[in-house]
């Protein structure tokens, strides 16, 4: 989950190492460091907590590294606490390597235990302070059999000027293999060395990383939007790969030493997406940029054909039509999700279909073959548990689709086919407009399904998608009439828990309501069926207590609003504050309703598109009413690249 930026180039390397990690803080806060080499040296500087705090030290100290290659790292903190030692870049006993890490090496306590054997002094309690000393030491063996004339490094020992240069980053390159083959577990791991100042190393297993490639300079990130400013031309890095980054260019081997060709591609937005464009807050400007996201989701979904358009789609229509099961894998705010998309693909396609935790899919060795898709769900296609719900679906023979937002990353490359949610950058940690995408992308796979396999046709498919088209708008209208939402959470700040009910897909927007509030303003919150209230949750309702209602419509599905409305009286009765969402026209809930939200009236299985809207400015105004950050919550971090 950590950020992670290298540079090569011509510009200042601590610049664009610093300016890389504000943009990729989102990823980890606990703590942040920059290794930048200079004049035959490496400067390194680390300190913890946020970015500030080592902004601040830089500012204070006498002088700056002045580099032009550099590396720069931002940490959710794993292995160790978040103090000044653990954090990133990790040095070797010489202090000729600086290394940055994101991801878990498994087996860090044996190769720790070998080189404290070896007599290297490790000085802090990270696994990932053992690759700057197996590093050295698989460097040192390199040099040692290429010859007396080879240890010297790229400083001359090959000949004159650029074969030197070449020769000694093709070592450290060499060395930097044999430790990755080495390492188990999930990783990204980039490299500067002092005496190849011509080269910055990285490599991938399970986590994230992409190449960036500008005029004269190139950048190795976690993420593009850390080199957004600079250049849009990017790389993928697949599995079990090292990239060598050079200022003309990058070279792409395997872990065996074979070399490979990276898949180039343009970023489709630029670094103003990436800014918080007069918002206090990136939390407050993504929910406000919903209507827009939604409409890029949904944009050019239908073919003159009426037929529904994937992204990228390497199965037939028979292999969609042999489907006789679904799976929806994914985690936290994609698992609410993918919990309304069961709705909708039951409904249309009339296949079963079940909705796992994908951290809990392959260790209870589910049903899988040929004849089942798995649908997978992660708004960075890096979320480790979801990639590995995702190859184990695949070694089941299963087939895989990928609904994602982000272009190149690795989920969507292990898939067979892909719909990207096209919402742009998200850099708030709590999942807004990227929740609404997935929704309408789990929306539009459905009547993929359902066109494919002859239960719907195309006319009624293109009907569908109209009344999708228009939600956009209605998205809009809801944001603008939100305002009585934002002031009742400023009265509950002091509220101690908040319980959630919904019926139907108005569940899993419960579910989403009390984790924004989890996340965001760290108090308790649960979701519930409202069906469930009874069966005991009922015995958490005391006088006072906030409980928000998301009332189904009364026209599409009247007998469940008449049960909502019935639960509602059970809470009120009970002394509870009765918070409720319905849709316009409803006259029913109102003597219910100690405070009434309005949404537009939408068809049922659309109706999340809206009725989220309220909960998520809920929460986000209620914890900046506690005085909390609401982009960096405490603990958090966007991506999770860890199991």
């Amino acid at each position: 989950m950590c950020g992670i930026i290298g540079y090569i180039g011509g510009q200042p390397a601590l610049e664009v190492a610093l300016a890389g990690l504000r943009r990729l803080e989102y990823r980890g806060y606990d703590s942040a460091g920059v290794a930048v080499v200079v004049d035959g040296g490496l400067r390194t500087l680390r300190r913890a907590g946020k970015l500030a705090n080592l902004e601040k030290a830089l500012a204070e100290s006498e002088t700056s590294p002045q580099g032009t290659v550099g590396i720069g790292h931002t940490r959710w903190a794993t292995h160790g606490g978040p103090t000044d030692g653990n954090a990133h870049p990790h040095t070797d006993c010489t202090g000729a390597i600086a290394v940055i890490h994101n991801g878990i090496i498994e087996n860090f306590a044996s190769l720790r235990a070998g080189l404290e054997r070896d007599g290297h002094e490790l000085v802090s309690e990270t696994d990932t302070e053992v690759v700057a000393h197996l590093l050295e030491d698989e460097l040192a063996t390199v040099n040692a059999s290429d010859g007396p004339a080879a240890a010297a490094g790229g400083a001359g020992a090959a000949g004159p000027g650029e074969e030197a240069a070449a020769a000694g980053a093709s070592r450290l390159t060499e060395a930097f293999r044999r430790v990755c083959r080495r390492l188990e577990g999930a990783f990204t791991l980039v490299v500067v060395h002092r005496d190849h100042p011509d080269v910055v190393v990285g490599a991938r297993r399970n986590s994230p990383l992409v190449v960036g490639v500008g005029a004269g300079e190139a950048f190795l990130a976690s993420d593009v939007a850390a080199f957004i400013a600079h250049t849009r031309s990017a790389v993928e890095i697949g599995q079990d790969q090292i990239v060598e980054a050079r200022r003309d260019g990058v070279t792409i081997t395997d872990f065996a030493g074979n070399q490979v060709e990276g898949r180039p591609y343009h970023v489709g937005w630029d670094a103003s997406a990436a800014e918080k464009g007069g918002h206090p807050y990136f939390m407050l400007k993504e929910i406000s940029e919903q209507p827009a996201a939604l409409a890029d989701t949904l944009r050019g979904r239908l073919s003159g054909d009426a037929e529904i358009v994937l992204d990228e789609e390497r199965l037939s229509a028979q292999d969609f039509r042999d489907v006789d099961k679904v799976f929806i894998v994914a985690c936290g705010t994609a698992y609410h999700a993918g919990l309304i998309a069961k709705y909708a693909i039951e409904h249309w396609t009339r296949l079963p279909c079940e909705v796992e935790m994908a951290s809990e899919f392959r260790y209870r060795d589910p049903v899988l073959d040929r004849s089942t898709l798995v649908i997978a769900i992660s708004q960075s296609g890096e979320t480790l548990d979801t990639l590995m719900a995702v190859k184990h679906a695949r070694e089941q023979k299963a087939r895989v689709l990928a609904i994602c937002n982000t272009n190149g990353s690795t989920i969507p490359r292990e898939s067979d086919a892909v719909l990207y949610t096209r919402c742009g950058p998200e850099v708030g940690v709590a999942s807004t407009k990227t929740f609404l995408g997935q929704v309408a992308a789990c929306l539009l796979v459905g009547l993929y399904l359902a066109q494919v396999r002859g239960v719907l046709y195309g006319d009624e498919v293109a009907r569908y998608v109209e009344k999708l088209q228009a939600m956009p708008a209605l998205v809009g209208e809801t944001l603008a009439t939100i305002e009585p939402m934002r002031a009742l959470a400023r009265t509950l700040a002091d509220a101690r828990a908040v319980l959630f009910l919904g019926r139907h897909v108005g569940y899993p927007v419960a579910l989403e309501g009390a984790l924004k509030l989890k996340e965001l303003a760290y108090m308790h919150a649960e979701g519930f069926p409202a069906g469930e209230l009874k069966h005991g949750p009922i015995a958490l309702v005391e006088q006072g207590l906030p409980v928000v209602i998301v009332a189904p419509s009364p026209r599409g599905r009247s007998h469940l609003h008449s049960k909502i409305v019935s639960n509602i009286q059970e809470v009120r009765a009970r002394g509870a504050r009765t918070i409720v969402i319905a849709e316009e026209g409803d006259t029913v809930v109102e003597p219910y309703a100690e405070h009434l939200i309005r949404v537009p009236a939408t068809p049922t299985l659309f109706a999340p598109l809206v009725t989220t809207l309220p909960l998520q400015v809920f929460a986000c105004e209620l914890a900046l009413a506690r005085g909390l950050d609401v982009d960096q919550p405490r603990n958090l971090a966007k991506s999770v690249t860890v199991e």
